[in-house]
C-alpha cells in the first residue's frame, strides 16, 4: 500500500511500509501548509523537480536532519552537496531512470523555467515517474502541457497535474493532458496557494468527469489517498 498526502501547494508526501519520500518540500513559507520540516525526521528520500523557492526551500533542512537522499537534476544535486553539505544526493537528467529501495524513479521532461536561489546553474526542470509496488505514479510538477507526456506516462495509475495557471498549465490544458495520458486517477496540484493561482476546483473536477475517463480526486491539505499494491 502506498499512501500519498498533499502537503499544500506542490508539496507531496509518498509513504510506503518502509520509506518516506517528499516531493518539492515547501512548508515554512507556504501559507497553505501546516506541516513543518521537523515533522519529517524519518524521511528517506527527497525529490526536487526544479530550483524555484516554492519547491526547494525546505529540502536542505529536512535532508540534513533526516539523513535523506536528495534526488534531482544533476546541477541541483551538486548544489545541495556543495552549498548545503548534503551527504547523499543523486543527480539525474531528463529521461534517466534509477532503481531505489522503494521502487524506481524516472526523470520526465517539464516545460518550465529553472533557477536556484543564489543564481547557480539549475539545468532543466523536470517531473517524475515513480513505480512503487507495481503502481505507476506521474508527478508532472511545474509544466505546460506537451504531447510527449503520453510517451512517458500513458495509462499511469495516478497522474498529479498542476492546474493553477499563470506559472503552469491551467484547468483547460490539464484536461488536454488527462486526455493524452489517460490515467486511471488524477490529482490536482500547484493551485490555491495565493490569489494568482486560485481556481475553481469543483469546475476542474466536473470537467475531468465529463470530458475524460479518469477519476478525479481532490484533497484538502494533509489529506491522503491510498494506492494498493499491484502485481
Amino acid at each position: 500500500m502506498t499512501k500519498i498526502t498533499w502537503l499544500g501547494h506542490a508539496s507531496w508526501l509518498i509513504e510506503t511500509a518502509d520509506h518516506c519520500i517528499l516531493l518539492d518540500p515547501f512548508l515554512i513559507d507556504n501559507p497553505a501548509a501546516t506541516a513543518k520540516p521537523e515533522d519529517f525526521q524519518s524521511c528517506t528520500h527527497i525529490l526536487v523537480s526544479h530550483g524555484h523557492f516554492d519547491h526547494i526551500s525546505d529540502a536542505a533542512a529536512i535532508a540534513s536532519q533526516a539523513g535523506a537522499t536528495v534526488i534531482s537534476g544533476f546541477e541541483i544535486a551538486e548544489w545541495f552537496a556543495e552549498k548545503h553539505q548534503i551527504k547523499e544526493t543523486v543527480g539525474m537528467n531528463i529521461g534517466g531512470k534509477i532503481s531505489l529501495p522503494f521502487g524506481s524513479v524516472q526523470m520526465i521532461p517539464a516545460l518550465h523555467s529553472n533557477s536556484l536561489p543564489d543564481g547557480s546553474p539549475a539545468g532543466s526542470a523536470s517531473g517524475f515517474l515513480l513505480t512503487i509496488s507495481g503502481q505507476r505514479i506521474y508527478f508532472a510538477c511545474d509544466t505546460a502541457f506537451f504531447s510527449d507526456m503520453s510517451y512517458y506516462a500513458k495509462g499511469v495509475d495516478l497522474a498529479v497535474l498542476p492546474i493553477g495557471d499563470l506559472f503552469t498549465m491551467g484547468i483547460s490544458d490539464s484536461i488536454h493532458a488527462i486526455k493524452t495520458i489517460e490515467p486511471k486517477m488524477v490529482l490536482p496540484s500547484h493551485y490555491g496557494t495565493w490569489p494568482p493561482i486560485a481556481v475553481n476546483i469543483q469546475q476542474w473536477s466536473e470537467a475531468v468527469r465529463s470530458e475524460t475517463k479518469a477519476e478525479p480526486k481532490t484533497l484538502a491539505v494533509n489529506d491522503s489517498i491510498h494506492l494498493p499494491a499491484s502485481n
